[in-house]
């Protein structure tokens, strides 16, 4: 029991001193980002890394989810007579919920495990210990533009994923009953204003700021030479998988709240 009593507490130290240890990281990064000089050329570069590398992987995976929920959904409306709504429900739901946390979730498993272990690559081999020898700040220069670059990428591939999933959606319903995809878009969107697209949209720059952050924390702490650096992979896909779905939760009932 002592034993079992003691790892209990070891545990909720562990989990405390962890929050501790982001707090302090994000502080560190957030005064390196706003005091020059900028690094404009890295973060150019990490735009290009994460949003042209994730570029085809979310349009793939917004098309199969999109076409998916079409087929699924047009069977449950035709069982209660309301086949008509079916591109109304896709798009809704597509654009609400399913394009965003579909991106999220990519995002985190592709950038976040290459940001985690790139960073963590670095220091293990004391690259961070020289760049910070040579007077570059590491917080500026590794992990601002990448926070930066995630946040405003997720908008983006945000857009391309919803994109691909309305498209699919309209192929996967065409296929089964002929529909003009005029008319589907025309239903589809018939419905929506401002307030439907925007706020489920720019929610993802939230995810892009834990994704970013989460993943640049553990790299840049990681120990234990190239096993550690797969073990922070690992810790930062799984960790920021569980923040971005916990955080929208969160946003979903704030933007039901403030956009209703």
């Amino acid at each position: 029991m002592p034993s079992t009593a003691s790892s209990s507490m070891a545990l909720i130290n562990g989990f405390f001193e962890w929050f501790g240890e982001l707090g302090l990281f994000s502080w560190q990064v957030l005064r390196a980002a706003l005091t020059p000089p900028f690094e404009f050329r890295e973060l150019a570069r990490q735009l290009d890394e994460i949003g042209s590398k994730l570029f085809p992987l979310v349009a793939l995976a917004g098309g199969a989810i999109g076409a998916i929920l079409s087929l699924e959904t047009r069977d449950s409306l035709v069982r209660f007579g309301a086949k008509s709504l079916l591109p109304a429900a896709v798009v809704f739901s597509i654009i609400h919920e399913i394009g965003p946390i579909v991106t999220g979730l990519v995002v985190c498993g592709r950038a976040g495990a290459g940001i985690g272990a790139e960073l963590g690559s670095m220091k293990v081999t004391e690259q961070i210990d020289a760049i910070e020898a040579s007077a570059v700040n590491p917080y500026r220069l590794l992990a601002a533009t990448r926070i930066l670059a995630c946040i405003l990428v997720l908008p983006l591939l945000t857009l391309v994923s919803d994109f691909c999933g309305v498209v699919m959606a309209w192929v996967a319903a065409a296929l089964a009953e002929p529909i003009t995809f005029h008319q589907f878009i025309h239903n589809g969107f018939s419905v929506f204003d401002l307030n439907d697209f925007l706020p489920p949209t720019f929610k993802t720059a939230v995810f892009g700021l834990i994704i970013g952050l989460v993943a640049c924390f553990q790299g840049m702490r990681t120990r234990g030479g190239t096993e550690g650096v797969g073990r922070t992979a690992t810790s930062s896909v799984v960790l920021s998988s569980l923040f971005v779905i916990l955080a929208d939760v969160i946003l979903v009932k704030l933007i039901v709240m403030f956009f209703p």
